[in-house]
């Protein structure tokens, strides 16, 4: 299975990932994608920006082994993750997670599984600036834990 994890702050081609992912095999017979957007709003607040950090090399490392998981789940040709890092405004692109497999099941659960464990294990730290100058950390929430719990069997 062919993996890409890659973290930056340049911004990426949904359509160019997607045509990577499904010319991986000529078996493929479905290729899912989840793209994460910055909302203008948390908590009730308006938000400006939303300022990412990570750990280089670490923070590949555990997003790897999520994919590996979803692996050995899933019968996967071809995964991409892309996470953006740095200053992001309201709708910017934040995260991509791509999956080709033979069949529409197994691609849009292994995204899902992959997502669910990014929102709440990959080591990323998410600092956001309001409308009232505040800037303040954000967690993983509630709703996020959740979802992962239903994975954890």
């Amino acid at each position: 299975m062919n993996i890409v994890v890659r973290i930056g702050k340049a911004d990426f081609d949904v359509g160019a990932e997607c045509r990577a992912l499904a010319s991986h095999s000529s078996q493929s017979g479905a290729v899912v994608q989840f793209v994460g957007l910055m909302r203008d709003s948390n908590q009730g607040d308006d938000v400006l920006t939303m300022e990412l950090e990570h750990y280089p090399g670490m923070t590949e490392r555990r997003i790897t082994e999520i994919v590996e998981l979803a692996q050995q789940r899933w019968p996967l040709f071809a995964t991409t993750v892309i996470h953006r890092v740095g200053v992001l405004y309201p709708q910017d692109q934040i995260v991509f997670v791509g999956v080709s497999a033979a069949h529409r099941h197994d691609a849009f659960q292994a995204c899902e599984f992959i997502m669910d464990y990014l929102k709440t294990e990959a080591p990323f730290w998410k600092k956001e600036r309001t409308l009232r100058g505040e800037q303040r950390w954000v967690d993983a929430r509630h709703t996020d834990q959740q979802a992962l719990k239903r994975w954890q069997v």
